[in-house]
């Protein structure tokens, strides 16, 4: 041990000695001293934690009751809102453009030909209407055994696309191809009359011809007086029967031959 006091120290720095080591080693009542010195006394049935003192909150007793939790979330502010949008969303029908109100009144301004038409109604692109008359009218060609549907279809996407086209020459306002689908698509209901009564009796006599001309006549004045409201055409609708009529013509003869 002697040696150990020559040892030249300049070498490392330290506040470690010799004496403290050997203290360390063989004096168990030295390092109890030294460790109640640097840490006190410390009262070990307290709960041990690793927060500072300044971080520690005192525990709260609970209070709830077993398998009852207490309700401590609470929505904020941004998912209250939206949960109360969806409260204020339109129906899905609506989202999609059905509107069966609209759908009636469009159905009976057709049936009813001096009715006058809403131009704020019929100026909607509602194709469910129309879809709908086309499979009754493809159906009750399909009752006589005319399996015509698309005929149907494809007269119906020709005649939309030049009633598209002529309208918009005529009319200052334009019109959409929507809006021209489905007026011709509503108009169409008179004709799934003639293909009923072309079920019951044949259509080539001549109480066919006639009840022929009248439904033709019925067609296009019903869709030249809801064309003349929605585009604010005064004074065409002669004009505007004309083309309608010869669009009817070609589904009438198909409902007859």
């Amino acid at each position: 041990m002697a040696g150990f006091d020559n040892f030249n120290t300049d070498f490392y720095q330290s506040s470690y000695s010799v004496d403290d080591q050997s203290q360390a080693g063989y004096g168990y009542s030295n390092t109890e001293n030294a460790q109640n010195k640097q840490y006190g006394h410390y009262d070990y049935s307290q709960p041990m934690g690793y927060s500072s003192p300044g971080m520690m909150q005192p525990q709260q007793p609970y209070t709830g009751q077993i398998f009852q939790p207490t309700q401590t979330y609470t929505p904020s502010p941004s998912q209250s809102m939206y949960s109360s949008s969806f409260d204020d969303e339109p129906p899905l029908l609506e989202e999609l453009g059905i509107n069966f109100d609209h759908i009636w009144q469009k159905t009976l301004t057709v049936l009813h030909p001096m009715k006058v038409a809403d131009g704020s109604i019929m100026n909607e692109t509602d194709l469910a209407g129309p879809m709908v008359f086309c499979l009754a009218f493809g159906a009750t060609l399909l009752l006589s055994g005319k399996i015509q549907f698309g005929y149907v279809y494809g007269i119906s996407a020709i005649g939309c696309l030049g009633m598209y086209c002529l309208l918009n020459l005529m009319s200052m306002t334009g019109v959409s191809f929507g809006c021209v689908a489905s007026v011709l698509g509503y108009c169409l209901l008179p004709m799934i009359l003639l293909s009923s009564f072309g079920v019951l009796l044949s259509l080539q006599g001549m109480i066919g011809i006639i009840l022929t001309a009248t439904i033709i006549g019925w067609c296009s004045f019903s869709a030249s007086k809801i064309f003349i409201s929605a585009l604010a055409m005064d004074g065409q609708q002669l004009l505007v029967a004309y083309p309608c009529a010869l669009l009817y013509g070609v589904f009438a003869l198909i409902s007859v031959f």
